[in-house]
């Protein structure tokens, strides 16, 4: 078995997709592995790290990927390195299948049996390979040092000789894996922190992390979470009903940080134009779900907005690469762990059963065709 990871070529992107670690792991699997010189530089990791944990250094995507039998990527592979890729490898990534029917045709066509990492099914068994989880809980605590740096105030309350400095209050929006993390990385900051979700199940978790949670709580409310655990699309009158709540109590707060995503949907809004009017200047909001049409009104994905009553609303892309040493590790980790799965322990070879649970779940393409229910091409 030969594994190959290359250089991502995406915008923004800083991960890469094996660390020193993962490499000794991989090799004692009974592959070797074939690494672009490069490739981990932006996580601070150099070619010399990858080469003493038994690696071969190659002088380009291209070399690299020569005689692949398995590719590790963060970003769904480019037309451009398609072209490089071996007839029948396995690539696994984060592939970003919705609403991309092009581009996994293409994957098809070019013989690679892919898999899509964040279609990964949340059971106990796959805890170690979920990377929506793992991604998304980085994305949270960076989601909070950015706002406090937007912010331009102490976050904590502070008592000085001079006066007293109070609490920065923070609300944020959506109590999932981003969300919790948010709230618990404010909390260590010393903020007053409240929080908001539909799911049911959010209102303990928040209160454990030392936060208020703030609803309606309805019966449509207790209602409101799928079997898999995501949010499920409530009515108009509930939203209705929510929006008023959350009005008046935005007007108060000083950061406001929204992670409610559903995926494969467009992102749900949550903040309006005059909820954001309401706010003081000085405020900062920052919106987790801008790569899916926001969850707040003005904001643009990759840029920050100041709007004429000066609240900043920051539209970050690619959060967890801000911080690419930590993300990569532990994606690296999330992708070991799956590639282990499909791999002969005793006779260290390529084993896959392709009646898994997992490889079902997470396969888009396979023999020249768009297998993955969900995906399939429209007639």
């Amino acid at each position: 078995m030969k594994i190959a990871v290359i250089s991502e070529t995406a915008a923004l992107e800083t991960r890469v997709a094996a660390t020193p670690e993962t490499i000794k792991k991989l090799i004692g699997l009974g592959a070797s592995v074939s690494i672009e010189a490069g490739a981990g530089k932006h996580s601070g990791i150099p070619d010399a790290d990858f080469a003493a944990a038994g690696a071969t250094i190659a002088g380009s995507a291209k070399d690299a990927l020569a005689d692949a039998t398995a590719i590790l990527k963060v970003r769904r592979p480019s037309e451009g390195e398609l072209a490089l890729m071996p007839k029948g490898a396995l690539v696994l990534a984060i592939m970003d299948p919705y609403d991309s029917a092009e581009a996994l045709g293409a994957m098809a066509k070019a013989g690679l049996s892919s898999f899509s990492m964040e279609l990964m099914p949340r059971i106990t068994r796959a805890q170690v390979m979920d990377v929506l989880s793992s991604q998304a809980n980085l994305a949270g605590y960076r989601a909070v040092i950015d706002a406090s740096s937007a912010y331009g105030r102490g976050m904590p309350m502070m008592m000085t000789a001079a006066g007293t400095v109070p609490a920065a209050k923070v609300f944020v929006m959506g109590a999932g894996v981003a969300g919790l993390q948010a709230i618990a990385t404010a909390r260590r900051l010393g903020a007053i922190v409240t929080a908001t979700d539909v799911r049911p199940a959010a209102k303990e978790q928040v209160a454990s992390l030392g936060a208020k949670f703030i609803a309606v709580e309805d019966e449509e409310f207790k209602q409101a979470e799928t079997a898999a655990g995501y949010a499920k699309p409530m009515s108009a009158e509930y939203q209705a009903k929510q929006a008023a709540l959350v009005a008046s109590h935005i007007a108060k707060q000083d950061i406001v940080i929204t992670t409610a995503l559903i995926p494969g949907r467009p992102a749900p809004k949550l903040v309006s134009e005059d909820m954001v009017k309401s706010m003081r200047a000085g405020s900062v909001i920052v919106d987790l779900a801008v790569e899916r049409g926001g969850n707040v009104a003005l904001s643009k994905a990759g840029e920050t907005v100041v709007t004429e009553n000066g609240v900043s609303i920051l539209g970050p892309l690619n959060l967890p690469g801000r911080i690419a040493a930590s993300a990569s590790a532990l994606y690296a980790k999330n992708l070991f762990a799956f590639f282990e799965t499909m791999v002969d322990k005793k006779e260290k070879t390529l084993a896959i059963n392709w009646d898994d649970e997992l490889v079902k779940a997470t396969l888009l393409t396979r023999d020249g065709s768009v297998v993955h229910p969900n995906f399939q091409p429209k007639s």
